[in-house]
């Protein structure tokens, strides 16, 4: 045995080695294996009755195909309903105007749950009344809220429905943590639905 080492002449490992194969041996073969595994799973073909299914589940929905497709791979839902931000609606204030490309959009998606969240100083059953297109409202997370706070008030507004099937509908920075905090299934900028 060498000094310090291990039979057949390598060097012991050292603290926080986990004695697994060196990364050097074989690097070629696991990158040559990396990039077909990844060009294979590009190449993997969904069905067209399935493509045509989705495309139209999109339109029914408002959004692109890109942003249903992406929302879907991660969440492993579809989308149940969109929590609505008032900043997202454009209601600022209990007697704003609702601009009515806003209601038009609103009435137009199908099949999903439309949820406003009112950030104070609004009113839920205000904005409610106001916002044709909404099915529910209620009080929005706070802002600057810690993450069970956050997560409370999204378990209200989601009542029975999965969380990964809810996708925000945000304005605001702070309220792209609704999506970590309550477990939703995505998050998208106002203008993903209302451009």
């Amino acid at each position: 045995m060498s000094e310090g080492g291990a039979e057949g002449g390598r060097p012991w490992a050292g603290i926080g080695h986990n004695q697994g194969p060196s990364m050097d041996a074989g690097r070629q073969f696991r990158i040559h294996a990396w990039t077909r595994a990844q060009a294979s799973h590009r190449e993997a073909r969904i069905p067209v009755a399935i493509h045509r299914m989705r495309i139209a589940r999109a339109k029914e929905l408002g959004l692109s195909y890109a942003d249903y497709c992406r929302i879907r791979a991660t969440s492993g839902r579809d989308v149940a309903g969109f929590l609505i931000s008032s900043n997202a609606l454009g209601v600022h204030s209990n007697a704003a105007p609702v601009a009515p490309r806003i209601s038009e959009k609103l009435l137009s998606l199908r099949h999903v749950l439309r949820i406003g969240l009112a950030q104070p100083p609004l009113d839920p059953r205000l904005l409610l009344e106001r916002v044709a297109g909404l099915d529910l409202a209620f009080p929005a997370p706070p802002l600057l809220g810690s993450f069970p706070e956050i997560r409370a008030a999204l378990a209200r507004a989601q009542g029975r429905l999965p969380a990964a099937g809810l996708v925000a509908i945000t304005a605001l920075g702070l309220e792209q943590e609704w999506l970590a905090a309550g477990g939703l299934g995505g998050a998208l900028p106002a203008e993903a639905l209302f451009a």
